[in-house]
Protein backbone atom coordinates (compact mmCIF):
# COMPACT_ATOMS: atom_id res chain seq x y z
CA UNK A 1 0.00 0.00 0.00
CA UNK A 2 1.58 3.26 -0.78
CA UNK A 3 2.17 5.73 1.83
CA UNK A 4 -0.57 7.89 2.96
CA UNK A 5 1.74 11.06 2.20
CA UNK A 6 0.62 11.68 -1.59
CA UNK A 7 -3.26 10.67 -0.87
CA UNK A 8 -5.50 12.77 -3.31
CA UNK A 9 -9.02 14.68 -1.34
CA UNK A 10 -10.94 11.54 -2.65
CA UNK A 11 -8.84 8.93 -1.08
CA UNK A 12 -7.78 10.75 2.31
CA UNK A 13 -11.45 11.08 2.56
CA UNK A 14 -12.50 7.48 1.45
CA UNK A 15 -9.27 6.94 4.29
CA UNK A 16 -11.09 9.37 6.61
CA UNK A 17 -14.68 7.41 6.37
CA UNK A 18 -13.02 3.92 6.96
CA UNK A 19 -11.57 5.34 10.07
CA UNK A 20 -14.67 7.02 11.61
CA UNK A 21 -16.60 3.62 10.60
CA UNK A 22 -13.82 1.70 12.71
CA UNK A 23 -14.49 4.12 15.54
CA UNK A 24 -18.16 4.01 15.25
CA UNK A 25 -17.66 0.06 15.44
CA UNK A 26 -15.88 0.25 18.56
CA UNK A 27 -18.22 2.30 20.05
CA UNK A 28 -21.25 -0.20 19.13
CA UNK A 29 -18.69 -2.92 20.94
CA UNK A 30 -19.03 -0.69 24.32
CA UNK A 31 -23.25 -0.32 23.99
CA UNK A 32 -22.85 -4.44 23.57
CA UNK A 33 -20.89 -4.64 26.54
CA UNK A 34 -22.96 -2.56 28.55
CA UNK A 35 -25.25 -4.01 30.83
CA UNK A 36 -27.15 -0.94 31.02
CA UNK A 37 -28.09 -1.93 27.34
CA UNK A 38 -28.51 -5.86 27.50
CA UNK A 39 -32.19 -5.76 27.44
CA UNK A 40 -32.40 -3.64 24.49
CA UNK A 41 -34.24 -5.99 22.08
CA UNK A 42 -31.97 -6.53 18.52
CA UNK A 43 -29.12 -4.44 20.02
CA UNK A 44 -26.78 -5.23 17.85
CA UNK A 45 -29.02 -4.31 14.40
CA UNK A 46 -30.07 -1.46 15.86
CA UNK A 47 -26.30 0.03 16.44
CA UNK A 48 -25.16 -1.29 13.34
CA UNK A 49 -28.29 0.72 11.36
CA UNK A 50 -26.90 3.51 13.81
CA UNK A 51 -23.65 3.51 12.40
CA UNK A 52 -24.81 3.31 8.96
CA UNK A 53 -27.18 6.76 9.50
CA UNK A 54 -24.16 8.12 11.73
CA UNK A 55 -21.96 7.57 8.66
CA UNK A 56 -24.51 9.09 6.23
CA UNK A 57 -23.57 12.70 7.84
CA UNK A 58 -21.26 14.65 6.85
CA UNK A 59 -18.94 14.25 9.73
CA UNK A 60 -16.34 16.92 10.80
CA UNK A 61 -12.62 16.56 11.04
CA UNK A 62 -13.69 14.67 14.18
CA UNK A 63 -16.05 12.37 13.19
CA UNK A 64 -18.72 14.85 14.51
CA UNK A 65 -21.95 16.10 13.22
CA UNK A 66 -21.79 19.98 13.41
CA UNK A 67 -24.15 22.00 12.41
CA UNK A 68 -23.26 22.37 8.44
CA UNK A 69 -23.60 18.21 8.67
CA UNK A 70 -26.82 18.28 10.29
CA UNK A 71 -28.17 21.43 7.54
CA UNK A 72 -27.00 19.07 4.70
CA UNK A 73 -28.71 15.88 5.88
CA UNK A 74 -32.29 17.55 7.18
CA UNK A 75 -31.89 19.35 3.42
CA UNK A 76 -31.27 15.61 1.96
CA UNK A 77 -34.45 14.27 3.95
CA UNK A 78 -36.37 17.00 2.38
CA UNK A 79 -36.60 18.48 5.97
CA UNK A 80 -34.76 21.81 5.71
CA UNK A 81 -34.61 23.48 9.34
CA UNK A 82 -33.38 26.84 10.28
CA UNK A 83 -30.41 27.75 12.28
CA UNK A 84 -32.07 28.20 15.47
CA UNK A 85 -34.30 24.94 15.04
CA UNK A 86 -30.69 22.73 14.48
CA UNK A 87 -28.98 24.53 17.14
CA UNK A 88 -31.87 23.46 19.21
CA UNK A 89 -31.91 19.61 17.83
CA UNK A 90 -28.26 19.61 18.52
CA UNK A 91 -28.52 20.60 22.23
CA UNK A 92 -31.47 18.35 22.33
CA UNK A 93 -29.53 15.32 22.05
CA UNK A 94 -26.01 16.93 23.68
CA UNK A 95 -27.97 18.45 26.57
CA UNK A 96 -26.40 21.38 25.47
CA UNK A 97 -22.40 20.24 25.95
CA UNK A 98 -21.30 20.51 22.97
CA UNK A 99 -22.83 21.93 19.61
CA UNK A 100 -21.62 19.11 17.75
CA UNK A 101 -22.92 15.75 18.11
CA UNK A 102 -20.93 12.89 18.81
CA UNK A 103 -21.90 9.63 17.89
CA UNK A 104 -22.47 8.18 21.39
CA UNK A 105 -25.15 11.48 21.60
CA UNK A 106 -26.51 10.06 18.65
CA UNK A 107 -26.31 6.61 20.10
CA UNK A 108 -27.69 7.52 23.33
CA UNK A 109 -30.53 9.70 21.78
CA UNK A 110 -31.63 6.99 19.47
CA UNK A 111 -31.92 4.69 22.38
CA UNK A 112 -33.44 6.85 24.84
CA UNK A 113 -36.90 7.39 25.54
CA UNK A 114 -36.46 10.95 25.25
CA UNK A 115 -38.09 11.53 21.73
CA UNK A 116 -35.71 14.02 20.50
CA UNK A 117 -36.67 15.90 16.98
CA UNK A 118 -33.60 14.42 15.21
CA UNK A 119 -34.59 10.87 16.50
CA UNK A 120 -38.00 11.67 14.96
CA UNK A 121 -36.70 12.84 11.72
CA UNK A 122 -34.67 9.19 11.52
CA UNK A 123 -37.08 6.96 12.47
CA UNK A 124 -39.53 8.76 10.21
CA UNK A 125 -37.09 8.54 7.64
CA UNK A 126 -36.73 4.73 8.02
CA UNK A 127 -40.34 4.40 8.06
CA UNK A 128 -40.82 6.43 5.03
CA UNK A 129 -38.22 4.56 3.14
CA UNK A 130 -39.66 0.82 4.96
CA UNK A 131 -35.46 0.29 4.80
CA UNK A 132 -35.73 -0.76 0.81
CA UNK A 133 -33.74 0.96 -1.63
CA UNK A 134 -34.25 4.75 -1.84
CA UNK A 135 -36.17 5.81 -5.13
CA UNK A 136 -34.16 7.82 -7.65
CA UNK A 137 -34.73 11.48 -8.06
CA UNK A 138 -35.30 14.11 -5.22
CA UNK A 139 -37.21 12.81 -2.20
CA UNK A 140 -40.77 14.05 -2.28
CA UNK A 141 -41.23 17.47 0.31
CA UNK A 142 -42.39 17.03 3.84
CA UNK A 143 -43.58 19.71 5.90
CA UNK A 144 -43.33 19.17 9.71
CA UNK A 145 -47.27 18.46 9.97
CA UNK A 146 -46.71 15.41 8.44
CA UNK A 147 -43.66 14.08 10.91
CA UNK A 148 -44.93 11.48 13.64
Amino acid sequence: MPSNQNLQGGKAFGLLKAQQRERLEEINKEYLEDQKYRDEEDLAEKLDSFKNKYAEFDLNDQGEIDMMGLKRMMEKLGVPKTHLEMKKMISEVTGGSSDTINYRDFVKMMLGKRSAVLKLVMIFEDKANGGACKPDGPPPKRDIASLP
